[in-house]
C-alpha cells in the first residue's frame, strides 16, 4: 500500500510541474472556485445546538492524535484512549452516550461500522490532513445518513483543489515516542478545469500503556473535474493499522502493584528467580496466602503478538452540479472494503468452547488448556447517497436520501494448543457466520422564514433497515439441549419515522435564540444481539429530544447556554448483568432520560 501511495504522491509533484500555464481570467477564477451544499448540515438559523470546526483549527491540533481528540474541545465531548497516546484505538462520548450513538459522516457517506454502529478511528489514521472542515450536532440533530444519532452527529468534509501546485511535510515527534509524517502535494488547477491532490501518512507510538505500541499508514488520494457549475471528484483513503491489545485496562490493585502502565492483555505466565514456570503471578503457601512472584526476582511474560491487524479501503465518487443559483444536486457512490484480524493468548480455556476434543497427555486426559486464537473480519459496505437542494430569499429546503449494503463475514481459528498432540488444522473455522444489513432513508426538510428574523424548520425522514445473521457464533451455549457455538439466525425488519421541528429567533444581530423536538429511532447492533441472554432479543429504542438554546456573537466574543431533555423509550443500557458465559449485558429499559445543559 505504502509503495503505491508514493507513487502516487510522485505522479502528482510531476503532474505540478508540468501543468499548463492558466489563463490570467481573475473573473473565471473565482467563479471556478469549488461550491458543495452539504444537505444534512445545521446553519445559523437551524434549531439544534451545533459546533463548526475548520481546517486552520483542526491543523493547530493535528500533530498525529485521532480525530476525537480534535474533538475533545467541543461541548459535552469525553475521550478515551487504550494506549493513553491519543493514537490507535480511541473513543469519543457525547452528552454521556458512547461511539455507537453518535452518527459520522464523510461528504454525506456514512463512516459507521454498519453491525457496531460505531467508527474505529484506529482506520482513519491522520484524515484530519485531508478534512476541509466539520460540523457536530448535538442531540439528533438533522437528518443525515447512516446509524442513528442519539447523541451527536458529526459531519466531515474533505478538502477542496487548491489553485495552485503545492507540496508540503509536516512532522511531529512527542512522549513515549509517538510521531507524525506527512507528505502531501497537489497540481493546482491545470486547464482550469482539473486538479489532483495525494497525502501519505505514517503514524507510530511505544504507547503510555506497557506494550500498547500502535503502527499506522494511510493515504488520501483526489482527482477532479470542475467548471462553472459542475464538479466532479474521486477519492480514494485507506489505513492500515497494526495495534498491540490494551483493551483490559488495570484494575486498582494491579497498578498498585505493578504501576499505572500495567497492561495484561497477552499474559502467558510467570516465572521465579530460578525459572520455574507458574500459571498465575502468584503462588499460595501452604497457609494459603498469595506470594507474588515478581516480589521474589521473578517475571511476567506476555504474548508477543497479542496485536489487531485491520486494512481499510474507501472509494468515494462525488457529483455536484448547480442547475441555477437556487437549485443544487449532489450525488454520491461509495465503495469500503474491510479486511483484518486480531489473535490473543487465552489461557485455561475449554477446548469444547472451540470446537476441538479433549486430548492424551502425560497419562491424563486435557479438557482445558492454554491456546492462541485468532478471530477474522471479512467484509464490504457500498451504496449511493443524494440531495437536491433549492435555495430563495426565504425558503431553504432539500430532498435527500441514501441506499446502502453491508456484507460481513466474522470466523475464528485455532493456531496453537499447549501441549497439543496431534495435528492442528490452522484453517479451522471454530464459528463462522455471515451479516448482511440494507438500510435506506428519505428525508424532506425545510427552513422558511416566517417574519424578518424568525425562521421555522420542520425535517422529515423515513428510514427502514433489513438485517440478518446466520451461521455460529462464537460463543458457546452451555444450556442448550444439545451444547455448541450459539446460533444464529436473526432476521429483522426495522421502520422508522423520525420528525423533528422548531423555531430560530435572530433577535437582532448578536442575540439568538431557538428551540426544537425531535423523534429519532435506532436499531439494536450486533453486540446487543449476540452478547444477550440467548433467548431473548433487543428491541428498538426511540428517542425524544427536546433543545432549548441561547447564543451570543460579536466580533470577538461568541457564547451560548443550551438545555436538553432527550427522554428514551426502551433505551439499551448495561446493567450490570452477566449473561450465561459471563459477559457484560444491555437490555432494553423501559424509561429512561438524559438531561443537561451545555456551556460554550
Amino acid at each position: 500500500m505504502k509503495r503505491h501511495a508514493m507513487a502516487a504522491c510522485l505522479l502528482m509533484a510531476a503532474l505540478s510541474v508540468c501543468a499548463q500555464t492558466r489563463e490570467q481570467d481573475s473573473l473565471r477564477v473565482v467563479n471556478l472556485q469549488e461550491v458543495e451544499v452539504i444537505s444534512t448540515r445545521a446553519t445559523s438559523s437551524t434549531p439544534v445546538a451545533f459546533t463548526n470546526i475548520g481546517k486552520e483549527q483542526l491543523k493547530k491540533q493535528n500533530f498525529g492524535q485521532d480525530l476525537p481528540y480534535l474533538l475533545s474541545m467541543t461541548p459535552s465531548a469525553i475521550t478515551t484512549s487504550d494506549a493513553g497516546a491519543g493514537v490507535g484505538y480511541t473513543t469519543l462520548r457525547v452528552r454521556g452516550t458512547d461511539g455507537t450513538r453518535i452518527n459520522v459522516t464523510a461528504n454525506g457517506i456514512p463512516i459507521n461500522d454498519a453491525e457496531s454502529h460505531t467508527v474505529f478511528w484506529v482506520n482513519l489514521p491522520d484524515f484530519a490532513s485531508s478534512v476541509k472542515d466539520m460540523q457536530v450536532q448535538r442531540g439528533a440533530g438533522t437528518s443525515t445518513n447512516g446509524a442513528g444519532a442519539f447523541g451527536a452527529s458529526i459531519n466531515m468534509q474533505t478538502g477542496d483543489f487548491s489553485m495552485e501546485p503545492y507540496a508540503e511535510f509536516n512532522g511531529s515527534y512527542g512522549s513515549f515516542n509517538t510521531h507524525k509524517e506527512t507528505v502531501k502535494v497537489g497540481t493546482g488547477l491545470i486547464n482550469n478545469h482539473w486538479s489532483f491532490d495525494a497525502r501519505l501518512s505514517n503514524i507510530s507510538t511505544d504507547g503510555y500503556i506497557d506494550r500498547a505500541s500502535v503502527s499506522l499508514n494511510s493515504y488520501y488520494l483526489q482527482g477532479g473535474y470542475y467548471n462553472d457549475n459542475t464538479s466532479i471528484k474521486l477519492i480514494t483513503f485507506a489505513g492500515k493499522e497494526r495495534t498491540y491489545h490494551a483493551w483490559n485496562y488495570a484494575s486498582k490493585e494491579e497498578m498498585e502493584r505493578y504501576g499505572r502502565r500495567y497492561n495484561s492483555c497477552g499474559f502467558m505466565y510467570a516465572t521465579d528467580r530460578e525459572g520455574n514456570v507458574y500459571g498465575k503471578e502468584y503462588y499460595k503457601d501452604d497457609n494459603g496466602e498469595k506470594h507474588y512472584l515478581t516480589n521474589e526476582g521473578g517475571a511476567l511474560h506476555f504474548y508477543n503478538d497479542q496485536t489487531d491487524n485491520y486494512t481499510q479501503k474507501n472509494y468515494q465518487l462525488l457529483l455536484n452540479h448547480n442547475f441555477t443559483s437556487q437549485w443544487n444536486l449532489n450525488i454520491g457512490l461509495h465503495y469500503t472494503k474491510g479486511d483484518g484480524y486480531y489473535q490473543e493468548y487465552k489461557g485455561e480455556r475449554s477446548l469444547a468452547e472451540y470446537g476441538m476434543s479433549p486430548f492424551e497427555y502425560n497419562g491424563g486426559k486435557v479438557e482445558v488448556s492454554d491456546l492462541i486464537r485468532k478471530k477474522a473480519m471479512d467484509n464490504w459496505f457500498g451504496g449511493g447517497i443524494f440531495s437536491v437542494s433549492y435555495k430563495a430569499d426565504r425558503l431553504h429546503a432539500s430532498l435527500g436520501g441514501a441506499l446502502n449494503r453491508y456484507d460481513g463475514d466474522h470466523f475464528g481459528r485455532v493456531l496453537w494448543v499447549k501441549n497439543y498432540i496431534g495435528h492442528l488444522n490452522p484453517d479451522h473455522d471454530y464459528y463462522r457466520n455471515n451479516a448482511t444489513k440494507n438500510d435506506g432513508n428519505i428525508y424532506l426538510k425545510a427552513n422558511y422564514e416566517l417574519v424578518s428574523g424568525l425562521s421555522a424548520y420542520l425535517d422529515l425522514q423515513y428510514r427502514h433497515i433489513n438485517y440478518r445473521i446466520n451461521g455460529l457464533n462464537d460463543k458457546y451455549n452451555w444450556t442448550a439441549a444439545t451444547p455448541g457455538m450459539q446460533k444464529l439466525d436473526i432476521d429483522e425488519d426495522f421502520d422508522f419515522f423520525n420528525p423533528k421541528a422548531g423555531l430560530s429567533w435572530q433577535i437582532d444581530r448578536n442575540h439568538r435564540l431557538y428551540g426544537s423536538f425531535s423523534v429519532a429511532h435506532k436499531e439494536p447492533t450486533r453486540n446487543n444481539y449476540t452478547d444477550g441472554y440467548f433467548t431473548e432479543h433487543p428491541k428498538a429504542e426511540r428517542l425524544f429530544d427536546y433543545e432549548l438554546g441561547y447564543t451570543f456573537a460579536n466580533s470577538w466574543l461568541h457564547a451560548g447556554a443550551n438545555f436538553y431533555y432527550m427522554d428514551y423509550k426502551d433505551q439499551l443500557v448495561l446493567t450490570g448483568e452477566l449473561n450465561e458465559i459471563g459477559e457484560a449485558m444491555a437490555s432494553n429499559v423501559p424509561d429512561s432520560y438524559r438531561m443537561g445543559i451545555e456551556l460554550m
